[in-house]
């Protein structure tokens, strides 16, 4: 088993910068890299020769991210993004006019504007306020109304990064009977998930943040109890149970996740998502998780000792791999830290910082360099 100093080695950015912005697009292994080139390569080269080994590809990455999740491989299909993946849940339910969507608010606008989307057909989309991204089980009970059908969070807060608790999110569901619908791209590489355990009926993440991928390949998964009541709204030759036959016209669409893909695939993403992947799997995500709450750590206690303000959770429980503070001027520091090679993200009047498993104790070292730095020019 390779060490976390040897897998930084298959990381080119971090020589380069400090790099703790994962939570918006994170840069590949250069494995990744490497997979891609030569799927290009072969593709110059002999054509689609090599067709039947690159859709065996696609069934072992469909075979990994099910794994990632614990789900089962008919169960996912592949999607652009993850506002691909919950607008096709969001147009494929079957709606009437006085249903109701619950949404936390504010939110990361992939989850509210599907939903939003659906108001043309009579459905009522009901918000709850968050606090500094955080809000509890009994929140959600509240703001609950008749003719409520579907609860959609996002696994955790993109500026925040609070985590919420989808166990007992998914309990409540069950007891309510909800759907529950959850955009996982914060925290899928980064923190363990389960959607059997949390009773997931939807999930929906692109590949660009924590999952190591690309941007432009995403996965949708959806649960077995939940398949039946959803139907896609566009469909092609590969959504079709016969998709290989071309001259017999047969709308029999498949009854697993695939049927939701509804053409000729993105073969550069699908296999660009299955190696980080499988660098992850073969990693470990709680190790992984393990590790990137080991480096917030240091970065917390560093903000602490200069009294900047902390607005991410420091319970465990609600932690994930980002952590966000307030400068004195965001906008500032953040153009400031562009300048010194140091990649994180401005939102709002805070800062986001999101390290992955391969940063260091040099990386957090360098980054209060720089942010000492600017404090006192300031």
């Amino acid at each position: 088993m390779k060490t976390f100093p040897e897998y930084r080695e298959e990381f080119p950015i971090t020589r380069n910068c400090v790099f703790f912005n994962n939570a918006a697009v994170s840069s590949p292994p250069t494995r990744v890299a490497d997979a891609v080139g030569e799927l290009f390569r072969q593709f110059s080269e002999v054509g689609i020769k090599r067709y039947p080994q690159w859709m065996q590809q696609v069934n072992e990455t469909r075979s990994l991210f099910a794994r990632l999740i614990n789900a089962e491989p008919l169960q996912v299909c592949f999607t652009g993004n993850t506002s691909d993946g919950l607008s096709a849940v969001a147009s494929g339910l079957e709606w009437k006019s006085g249903d109701r969507i619950l949404l936390p608010y504010p939110d990361f606008p992939a989850n509210v504007y599907p939903w939003l989307n659906l108001e043309r057909e009579g459905v009522q989309v009901d918000f709850f306020p968050k606090e500094n991204g955080r809000f509890q089980p009994e929140d959600i009970e509240k703001a609950l109304r008749p003719g409520t059908r579907l609860l959609a969070v996002s696994s955790n807060d993109f500026s925040t990064g609070f985590l919420c608790d989808l166990e007992a999110l998914g309990d409540l569901c069950r007891r309510k009977e909800l759907l529950l619908c959850v955009d996982g791209i914060q925290s899928l590489g980064a923190v363990p998930m389960d959607v059997k355990k949390y009773g997931i009926h939807f999930l929906a993440s692109g590949g660009h943040k924590w999952l190591l991928s690309t941007m432009g390949i995403g996965a949708l998964y959806i649960a077995e109890e939940a398949n039946p009541l959803v139907r896609p709204v566009r469909v092609g030759w590969r959504s079709v149970e016969n998709e290989e036959d071309f001259y017999h016209l047969d709308l029999t669409l498949k009854r697993d996740a695939r049927r939701f893909e509804p053409g000729t695939l993105n073969i550069s993403g699908i296999t660009a998502l299955g190696v980080s992947l499988g660098m992850l799997l073969e990693i470990g995500i709680e190790k992984i998780h393990t590790r990137i709450l080991e480096v917030t750590d240091l970065i917390a206690e560093g903000l602490a000792w200069r009294n900047l303000p902390v607005i991410s959770p420091v319970e465990r429980k609600h932690r994930s791999g980002i952590i966000s503070f307030v400068p004195r001027d965001a906008a500032g520091f953040f153009h400031y830290c562009l300048g010194k090679n140091v990649m994180i993200s401005q939102r709002g009047d805070a800062v986001r910082l999101s390290p992955h498993f391969y940063s260091n104790e040099a990386d957090v070292e360098a980054f209060f360099t720089v942010l000492d730095e600017y404090l006192r020019e300031g």
